[in-house]
Parts: structure tokens; sequence; C-alpha cells
């Protein structure tokens, strides 16, 4: 039997099938943005090719696939979401625009607002009052629901989000508002705040059920027609989808909670960085996944990854929880371009997949990344996906030439000017993710993957003075392989409402054992074997306004002192995250959050490392540009074995996959068959 992994990139697909005996298997294919499920299909039946097996033959014989999408990202990013209406509480139907009184860049008097999801004629009030307690104040008004209903048929709506005041703390009446919008309206999609994320703060839990909303139908659509294509093709087991907290979760909780899916694909690349920290006993470090789109960069410290519910994408607010990843626009099809005031700039625009860059040769003429990767020598266009789609090197000379007569310099300046631009783009990348929290990146290692980090991992760590590359075999497909080692997670939380100022340890007991029950209960409708129960709080000082993940698990849940313990918790990761702790002021505990875990079989956890005697020695030479024209010796990847070491200046290649080395660079292989770059 396999388990399959499948992560759905801006340019390429990536698939990992690993057998029984832990035997890994992978392929790539060309995304294909109009229907991802396309390329899926297009790609399983590459990887069944490899296996030697028809895809009906392979899928039949396969126990589970875990997919990793960005369909919601790009209907954010495109704005290609449904058409969504708004039911509010009368007179505040305007709080998604008022958002918090904040903006990316305050001091920029000119930038306009995010232009919210929900035009303003599609937000209606309905008469209703909660009171901050959770009391009703002013009971649903059914006239005024009736009239807002009608003004929703008449505005051509395919999707609503019902978001009233208070409701986290009491769903009654948006719980009636959605009855009757279901009977009313049987052909809308409909998400209610109070089931996507029943927490405080109005703002957010108003944008994340819009966001929802926006996106709920489109992922619907799409995970139910690759349902159905599979199904036709032979597949019987389970698809889960990997959502932006890590976990993974069946086709219908992924529908339900559509917001949770904007970082599917880079959550899998998270698991699989965590799966290689734990592998190589090393427990800081820095994944770098760098595709032909973006690249996402996110950190590893002390074998965990933090999450963070302070999420953003296309300027709109997601509360829920989600790994902490920065995703730049940085990628191997980053278009290079000359401005008016003859400045080059590489990014944000990619070729993508279609057309791709200029070397692809299917009609793109814009210079990109990997065109001057191709110039500068890096790139075989020969060997490129191993020989089976050669690369057009006179037209990445063509294209890098157009950029250079606007520069007024030659070729392989401008080659290098492109590829030191998206190098310091992505140095830059990685600072948001540590110096500006605190975090020294000295100290860890770089996690190159992703099919075009290896060309520029180490000209990006020299920038950040990092001295260890680890890049494992199967880099260019890592989240489609993380994704496999990913587990079923449920999460649920609730914010705590009491008239003191302080917790008490039995509010603390029945809010969680409430929570657990609620989380346990879900995960295993699903599923059956062996669950683990995780415990956070979101708590912050009494002054502040924003809140702090706390995890809360190996505590004594019995002892009298257990929010001195909790608090004491909340003290040591203020002081982890901002240097101090305020030991004498008043600690707020604000939300409770559970996560029910369900542990699923993991195959390839022991990766059984070839033997071997042979001497290290390339497979041949190719002229490359290390900061002039030199015979650079040409490693396989495939070929290399435990205990080979070499220096640089070199190019290690693999099918899908190019590692450049610098001068002065060590290379070992580990026992994993993985390259170990100690920098010079």
């Amino acid at each position: 039997m396999f388990t399959i992994g499948i992560d759905v990139g801006g340019t390429y697909t990536d698939l990992v099938a690993i057998g029984e005996s832990g035997h890994t298997v992978f392929a790539k294919s060309p995304s294909t943005p109009a229907d991802q499920s396309i390329g899926v299909m297009a790609g399983l039946e590459e990887l069944a090719r490899r296996l030697k097996l028809t895809r009906e033959e392979m899928l039949g014989v396969t126990d589970r696939i875990v997919h990793g999408t960005t369909v919601a990202t790009n209907a954010l990013l495109e704005r290609k979401g449904a058409e969504v209406a708004l039911l509010t509480t009368e007179g505040h139907r305007d709080v998604i625009e008022m958002r918090e009184g904040l903006k990316d860049n305050r001091y920029d008097l000119r930038s306009p607002p995010p232009q919210p999801l929900v035009p303003r004629e599609r937000r209606f009030g309905v008469r209703e009052r909660l009171k901050a307690n959770g009391d009703i104040a002013t009971p649903l008004d059914e006239q005024s629901l009736d009239a807002a209903i009608a003004a929703i048929r008449r505005s051509g709506a395919t999707s609503v989000a019902v978001c009233f005041l208070h409701s986290y703390l009491n769903p009654v009446h948006e719980i009636a508002a959605v009855q009757r919008l279901a009977r009313e309206l049987p052909d809308v999609s409909i998400s209610r705040s109070s089931d996507v994320l029943p927490q405080i703060k109005e703002y957010e839990r108003v944008s994340t059920s819009i966001v929802n909303a926006y996106v709920g139908p489109v992922v619907r659509r799409y995970l139910t027609n690759l349902e159905l294509r599979l199904a036709e093709a032979g597949y019987r087991a389970s698809l889960f989808v990997i959502l932006s907290h890590g976990g993974m979760a069946p086709v219908e909780e992924a529908s339900r909670l559509a917001a949770g899916t904007v970082l599917s694909g880079p959550a899998g690349g998270m698991s699989g960085a965590r799966r290689c920290a734990d592998l190589l006993g090393i427990p800081d470090l820095v994944p770098f996944d760098m595709g032909g789109t973006s690249t996402d960069i996110s950190l590893v410290a002390e074998g965990r990854a933090s999450l963070s519910a302070d999420g953003m994408l296309a300027g709109q607010r997601i509360a829920l929880r989600s790994l902490d990843i920065a995703s730049i626009a940085a990628g191997g099809g980053s278009i290079a371009s000359v401005d008016a005031g003859k400045t080059l700039r590489v990014g944000p625009e990619s070729a993508g997949a279609v057309p791709g860059p200029a070397c692809y040769g299917n009609g793109g003429i814009a210079a990109t990344v990997t065109d001057a990767n191709v110039v500068l020598g890096y790139l075989d266009a020969d060997a490129f996906m191993g020989g089976a789609r050669p690369l057009d090197r006179a037209a990445a000379e063509a294209a890098i030439d157009r950029v250079a007569a606007s520069l007024g310099l030659t070729r392989l300046e401008a080659a290098a000017g492109i590829t030191r631009m998206i190098n310091l783009k992505m140095a830059d990348g990685i600072r948001l993710m540590t110096l500006r929290r605190g975090v020294d990146p000295r100290r860890f290692a770089l996690l190159s993957f992703g099919g075009a980090a290896g060309l520029h991992a180490a000209a990006v760590a020299r920038e950040l003075d990092i001295k260890r590359i680890i890049v494992p075999s199967a880099a260019s497909v890592l989240s489609a392989w993380g994704m496999l080692t990913s587990d079923l997670r449920y999460e649920m939380s609730r914010t705590h409402y009491g008239a003191g100022a302080r917790i008490t340890a039995g509010e603390v007991r029945e809010l969680f054992a409430q929570l657990e029950h609620q989380a346990a209960g879900r995960l295993r409708s699903w599923f059956s074997g062996p669950m683990s129960i995780e415990r956070s709080a979101e708590m912050r000082y009494g002054e502040q306004i924003f809140e702090i993940d706390v995890a809360l698990d190996d505590l004594d849940w019995n002892t009298a002192s257990l929010v001195d313990g909790i608090e004491d918790r909340f003290h040591r990761r203020h002081e982890e995250l901002y240097t101090y702790a305020s030991r004498g002021q008043e600690v707020v505990f604000v939300n409770a959050r559970v996560a029910a875990v369900g542990a699923v079989s993991q195959r390839g956890k022991d990766i059984r490392p070839a033997s071997s005697d042979a001497a290290c020695s390339p497979r041949g030479t190719r002229q490359a540009f290390f900061g002039g024209w030199r015979e650079i010796p040409v490693y396989s990847l495939d070929a290399l074995r435990p205990g080979h070491t070499f220096e640089g200046p070199a190019v290690v290649e693999a099918e899908t996959t190019t590692v450049i080395v610098d001068a002065g660079d060590r290379v070992t292989v580990n026992a994993f068959g993985w390259l170990d770059i100690t920098l010079g």
C-alpha cells in the first residue's frame, strides 16, 4: 500500500509516494491554475509511471492521499472568490472597513485602505443585540431578518457571512438566522462566525468569517471535483487536506473551514522541516522554500514551529491559528524589469506556470530568475527535469539581453544583477523571521528545499552569516513529503468571560474539559486511532491590547495552584519573546484553546541510507560563472553516498533541483544521503 502527498505550487505540482517498506518515489507535473485538479491527475499519471504501474493500479493500492492546495490563496490574491453578503447586527456593518483603525504604513498619509471583500451595498443589518456577557438585550427581530434575506436574494450573493455582536458567547441569534437563510436561500453558502471563530474581537471575527464565505464555495467546488476525478480513476480511500496550522483534515472539514486552507501548501513544508529537525537532531532550522512563484520562510526553534493567530493575506485579516510563515514574491519565475529611472527590479510579478520563463519555450519573453541561472551556467539547459523538458538557452539569452540593453550592461552583468537582487530579497525575508523577532540567525542552519532553493541557498546564507545548509534528497518535493508526516488535527477555542479579574482553577478545568470533549468528539467522527490532546491559552498583561499564545501541556491540572502555574508559564513566554516579564502586573486569561490530534501511521520514518565504498567523483564538468567563467565539477545527487565529501565551487544536480556550492564551501553527505554544507 502507498500513501501519497500532493503539493500544488504556482508553477509545479509535486507528488510523493511512500510504500510500506519506506521506499520513496516522487514526481513533478506543471500546475494548471485554471483547474488544479487537471495538474494533480497528470502528476498522478507520472507518479504511477515511475512506480511501473498504471494510475488505476497505483490508486487501487493507496490508502491515503494528503493534499496541499493553493485554491483559497489564489482566490484571495486574484479576487476570484464568491459574491459575499454580510449579515450583521444593525449599526455594525462598517466594522469591516473601520478594521482596527490601523494601516500597514501608518506614516503614508496617501496609502489607500484595503478593498473590503464585501461592498457596502451587500452588508445588511439585523435588529438584535446581545450584552457583553452573552445575555439577550434585544431579541432577534423577524421582520428585520426577513427584509435582510430579501435584500440578499436581490443582491445576487452566492455566499453569506453571518456575524452578530458577542455571538461568540451566545450563538442563539446566529443559529436562528442561519436556519432561516438555509430555508429561504438553499443554494447559498453560509459561514457562521460562532462556528468559524468563536472568539472575542469583533473585527477579527467578522473578517475571518467573510474570508471563509469568500473562498468557501471555490474550495468546496475544487475538492468535490478532485474527489470525483480520483474516484473515477479508481481511488477508494480517503482524501485529506493540509490546513494552515499544519494538521490535516478530511474534505468535509476543509470545505467548512476553507479560510484555514490559505497556507495549506507552505504548512506541508513546515511539517517536513520539523521532521527533518527531528531526524537530524538539529533543533534550530530556518526552512527556506523557494519555488517557481514564491518563497516561504519560517522558523523551527528548539524543535518547534510557532503558531500565530495574526494571519494576513491580500489585505484581509484571518485570525485562525496558522503556522508562522512569511511568503514573499520571489521565485524562479520572478520577472526582471527596468523602470523609468533605469533601476533593475525583480518581482513581484511572476511568469508562473503559463507561459513560464522565456527558457521554457512556451511563448514567454520576460526575463526571469530562471533565465538568469541558465545564462550563468548554473542550470544545465539540456538536463532540466532529467532531460524530459530541455530549456531554450537562446530564448533565455535574448530575454536577459533586453534587460541588459535597458541598463547599459553586458548579458553576464545583467544576469548576475538579477540573481543578486533576488538573493537580497530572500535574505530580507529571513531577517523578518529572525532578527526582527529578536532571534540571531547565525545559530540556525538553513534548510534548503523547493525546486529553486539550491541555486540560491549558499548566497542567501552568506548574506546572513549562516554557516550551515542542509539540502534533503527530496528537497524539490519536501512540502509534499512533509504532508505525509502530518497528523489529523481539530482545534477548538473559547473566550473566557468572568466577572473577576482572575480566572479560577475551577473555571480553567471546566472550560478545558468542555473544549476537550467537543474536540475529541469531532475528531472521533473522522478517526478511530490513537489521539492526544494539546492545550494552550492566549493571555496578556492587563494594560496590553494583544495576546500571546502559551502552551499549557505538562501542567498538573489537579493542583490548587493551577492558575499560578498558568500565569508563570505566561511570564516566562513573554520574557522569551520580548526579553522582560512584569510579574507584579495583572494577567488576563483571554482565550482557551484545545487541539485533538490523531496520530496517523507514518511510513519512511526510518530512512535507510545506502551504504557505499565508491569514491566521490563528479560525473563531468561544465562552464559556469563564479566571478568569471570557470570549468566546474558537476556531481549527481543520486550518485552521492553517505560519507562522501568535496569542496566548492561545484554544482550538484538531481532530476528536479540543482545546488550551487561556492568556492571554499565543504559538502558532506550525511547518513540519509542529504547534503550538509559548511560555508567557508
